[in-house]
């Protein structure tokens, strides 16, 4: 039996890039940050009327709704400080991998108690998780960052994401897929919220949660470089609007907890349906979500537990 080309690297013999993966998981460990913010109402009705809603989901005083404090704590690096994909080059928590490309996968998040909006709050962040894998296409790094919000130096939320990165560029280009933005997607779930995006849309929600990756509003970029069909829908976007199918569906529940997964990208202008299933299981209550699109049933999911 003949062994792997000496420039192959076999299933025993990991590569360079691999090595490098590992080294980092095993060397890598920022501090912990801290930060606060007023939890000010204006994003959140920005954010409201963004999806187009009736009026803003909440005032000063009232619980903000689960994951609406992605709308907060934000940092606005210097222009000089980006990449050239709009994103940061280097970073607090982005591990100094070269060529590195980050890929937002889930994460969960506990509910406490609701934060409050407009009442001060603090935000503690920190890496918990680092592990090096290899993938179909190569290896790959996991980071999962967990952050805990405090208001009255109670401990209200906490939520735990899971990050992706690639290092040295090689990420494969995504199959040619050629969008149909008349084609629209079904369901027979009993909660659903069709919906879909323009430019306009991923334009405002990258201002609100400032986020300057070009694949969502740089269309010479995402197709030319980045080799996507289209614009890319915003990962927490599509969560978001799972979580706004608990909010119209069950208004008086409160979420405890929620872990989602973003399985694979939405494009600018697609049809969408967020899908919700809600169950009773031994005395817990819950909602199942999804969100559907022409091309796959799942373009992410999601479950919701209540109090």
């Amino acid at each position: 039996m003949t062994g792997a080309p000496a420039d192959t690297p076999s299933a025993d013999t990991p590569s360079a890039d691999f090595r490098v993966l590992e080294e980092t998981a095993r060397t890598w460990h920022p501090a912990d940050t801290r930060a606060t913010d007023p939890l000010d109402p204006a994003p959140v009705a920005a954010l409201s009327a963004v999806l187009d809603l009736p009026e803003p989901v909440a005032a000063a005083g009232q619980p903000l709704p689960p994951l609406w404090h992605w709308l907060h704590f934000l940092t606005w690096p210097r222009r000089s400080e980006l990449g050239p994909d709009g994103h940061l080059r280097d970073g607090h928590f982005l591990p100094p991998l070269p060529q590195r490309r980050r890929m937002f996968a889930g994460g969960r998040l506990e509910v406490r108690t609701p934060l409050t909006v407009g009442q001060p709050a603090e935000q503690t962040s920190g890496v918990v998780k680092v592990q090096a894998k290899q993938g179909r296409t190569g290896g790959l790094l996991f980071v999962t960052a967990r952050t805990e919000f405090r208001q009255d130096g109670e401990v209200r939320v906490v939520e735990e994401q899971d990050i992706v990165y690639r290092s040295g560029g090689g990420a494969p280009v995504p199959d040619r897929t050629t969008l149909d933005p008349a084609a629209a997607p079904h369901s027979d779930a009993p909660w659903q919220l069709p919906w879909t995006t323009d430019p306009a849309v991923l334009f405002r929600v990258s201002a609100l949660t400032a986020n300057a990756h070009r694949i969502h509003y740089d269309q010479p970029y995402v197709t030319g470089v980045e080799g996507y069909p289209g614009l890319v829908v915003h990962g927490p976007l599509l969560v978001l609007q799972m979580l706004e199918l608990v909010r119209r569906h069950a208004p008086e529940r409160t979420v405890r907890t929620l872990s989602y997964r973003l399985r694979q990208p939405s494009f600018c202008g697609e049809r969408l349906l967020s899908c919700g299933t809600p169950y009773e299981t031994d005395g817990a209550a819950g909602v199942r979500l999804s969100v559907a699109g022409p091309r796959a049933a799942e373009y992410a999911t999601a479950e919701v537990t209540f109090a």
